[in-house]
């Protein structure tokens, strides 16, 4: 025994070196991709909610405008109504006919330099519109 090197010397209680397949950087990856994922889809729904937000505030402010129109100034009124109706002529399919009726009862008192008080059918028109609003 004693011919034998150093390196040659047999163990019998210590096995040999194995290999070890190491998934850890894998692992991280696919924690990190999914950790990425995730919080871009919070702040996508984020965004949506402050959009979504703006787009209500702007619903009730046209909503307060149409209902504080002044009715004196028929032209500046028809002018008005045409503008912050708009908001809400998508609503429904009622709300669309309802909107398209109040323009084409408010036509005779825009593009013209002088014209009259709104009649009863008109005014008639311009109620039953607010009235179908809800916010």
């Amino acid at each position: 025994m004693q011919n034998l090197k150093q390196n040659e010397i047999p163990l019998h209680d210590i096995k040999p070196l194995i290999e070890i397949h190491e998934y850890s950087l894998y692992y991280f990856i696919g924690v990190s991709l999914l950790a990425a994922f995730i919080l871009s889809g919070f702040l996508y729904l984020a965004y949506k909610w402050i959009k979504n937000r703006k787009k209500f505030n702007k619903r009730v402010e046209h909503y307060k405008l149409l209902n504080t129109i002044d009715y004196t100034n028929p032209k500046k009124a028809a002018y008005d109504l045409t503008l912050y109706g708009a908001t809400f002529k998508n609503d429904s399919e009622h709300h669309l006919q309802a909107y398209e009726n109040m323009i084409e009862k408010l036509e005779k008192y825009k593009y013209k330099k002088n014209v009259e008080d709104f009649d009863a059918d008109t005014l008639h028109v311009i109620d039953l519109f607010k009235g179908m609003i809800d916010v």
